[in-house]
C-alpha cells in the first residue's frame, strides 16, 4: 500500500502556482469544483490545493482531502493580518492553537465555543509546528537571499521574526483599526487574524488528523491593510511559503508519518 500523502493547502493562487512549479509529476484531480494536484516534493507524496476564501470553503476543501485523498496531515499556508504588538509585516506566525473569532452562540454556549463540542480553541500539531518554526527561523535569517534587496527595501523586511501562538479566523477581512482593536481587547493573546485556519483545524480535529498553519504577516489588520496586497503576495508571501514548505518536506524521511501530538 502506498504511503498516504501530505496536503499542502494554499490560500492564494500565487502560492499554489509557485508550489506546482516545483512538483515534477503533478496530476490534476477535480473534486467538488476544486483542482487537487497530486504529485511529489522531495520524494514525499503530496496533494496541493487552493483552499478558497472563508471558513466554509476551507472546511469543504479539508474534508475532501481527508475523505477522497486520505491525507496523513494538512499544512496550511497563506497570509494574515498582525494583531499582537511586535507582529510585523514580513513576520511568520506558526499557530499553536486556532479559534473562530466571529463564532458566538451565546447565551446558550459561551462566546467562541463551538456548539456541542465544548471547545473554542483547537490545538495545532506540536511536532509539525516545531519543525515549521525551526525551518522558518533558519530561512528568515537572510531575507535578502530569499527575496532580493528590492523586496526587502520596498516592504521594510529588515529582521523578520517567527511567532508561535493563537491564530484567529473569521468570515470577514479585518481592515480597520477599530476592528483590530476590538479583537485585541477580546482576545489579547491572538497573534494574527485570517479567514480559514480555525475551520480546517476543527475538521482535522474531528478526523484525528494532524494540522498545522503557517501565515506570513501581510499587514497590521488596520486602516492600511488594503495596501499593495497583490504585490506583497507575489514578491514575499508566495516565496516564503514555497521556501518553508520545501525546507520542511526535505526534513521528512519518506517513511515517516507526521504524528498527532
Amino acid at each position: 500500500m502506498s504511503e498516504a500523502p501530505v496536503a499542502i493547502v494554499s490560500a492564494m493562487h500565487e502560492e499554489l502556482s509557485a508550489l506546482l512549479a516545483q512538483m515534477p509529476d503533478e496530476q490534476r484531480v477535480r473534486v467538488a469544483g476544486r483542482d487537487f494536484w497530486v504529485g511529489h516534493l522531495h520524494g514525499q507524496p503530496v496533494v496541493a490545493v487552493l483552499s478558497r476564501i472563508g471558513k466554509v470553503a476551507a472546511a469543504v476543501t479539508a474534508t475532501v482531502l481527508l475523505e477522497r485523498f486520505g491525507v496523513r496531515a494538512i499544512v496550511f499556508t497563506g497570509v494574515a493580518g498582525g494583531l499582537a504588538p511586535g507582529v510585523s509585516v514580513g513576520d511568520v506566525v506558526v499557530a499553536s492553537e486556532l479559534l473562530q473569532h466571529d463564532l458566538d452562540a451565546s447565551p446558550i454556549f459561551p462566546k467562541y465555543e463551538v456548539p456541542l463540542m465544548g471547545l473554542s480553541r483547537f490545538a495545532a500539531d506540536t511536532a509539525i509546528g516545531d519543525a515549521l518554526a525551526a525551518v522558518a527561523e533558519e530561512t528568515l535569517r537572510d531575507p535578502v537571499a530569499l527575496l532580493g534587496q528590492k523586496a526587502v527595501d520596498e516592504f521594510g523586511l529588515r529582521s523578520p521574526k517567527v511567532h508561535r501562538g493563537l491564530l484567529v479566523s473569521g468570515d470577514r477581512f479585518v481592515s480597520t483599526a477599530a476592528e483590530s482593536d476590538a479583537l485585541r481587547r477580546n482576545l489579547p493573546d491572538a497573534l494574527a487574524v485570517e479567514m480559514e485556519g480555525a475551520a480546517v483545524a476543527q475538521v482535522c480535529h474531528d478526523y484525528g488528523v494532524p494540522f498545522a498553519a503557517m501565515r506570513t504577516i501581510s499587514d497590521r489588520a488596520d486602516d492600511a491593510a488594503h495596501g499593495d496586497f497583490a504585490r506583497f503576495v507575489v514578491e514575499v508571501a508566495s516565496r516564503y511559503s514555497l521556501a518553508l514548505v520545501d525546507a520542511w518536506l526535505a526534513t521528512l524521511p519518506s517513511s515517516e508519518t507526521p504524528a498527532a501530538t
